[in-house]
């Protein structure tokens, strides 16, 4: 009841105006009223450092790229004779056992694998 008799005494209209124009000329005279500022141009030669800083950067870039290479190439061993190779039984076995889940017949696999060669 209290928003109804504030209504009522105060109406709806928006108290808060502005004068007739203001916005009309404020950014010029905005300006106006601030003072000048000189501009100031300073130009001066890059040092030795700021120079050589880019190819410094890019050097230790491809350093640390072959360093990752080395590092990731270290642990590669080509693959032999697999019947030779100790990891070959480990690596069947997780075939077998990811085969045997797939639900995939012989039929199935062969015609999945011919067609990827084609």
């Amino acid at each position: 009841m209290t928003e109804d008799n504030l209504k009522n005494k105060l109406g709806t209209e928006n108290p808060f105006r502005v004068p007739d124009g203001y916005f009309e000329n404020f950014a010029s005279e905005l300006m106006e009223r601030l003072p000048e500022k000189e501009k100031v141009e300073i130009s001066r030669q890059p040092t030795t450092w700021e120079k050589v800083r880019p190819l410094l950067y890019m050097a230790a870039m491809f350093v640390g790229a072959m360093l990752l290479i080395r590092v990731a190439a270290s642990h590669y061993t080509p693959a032999g004779n697999p019947a030779q190779d100790e990891d070959w039984d480990v690596e069947t076995e997780y075939i077998d056992m990811a085969m045997e889940s797939s639900m995939l017949d012989d039929y199935s696999l062969y015609v999945y694998l011919s067609e990827d060669e084609e």
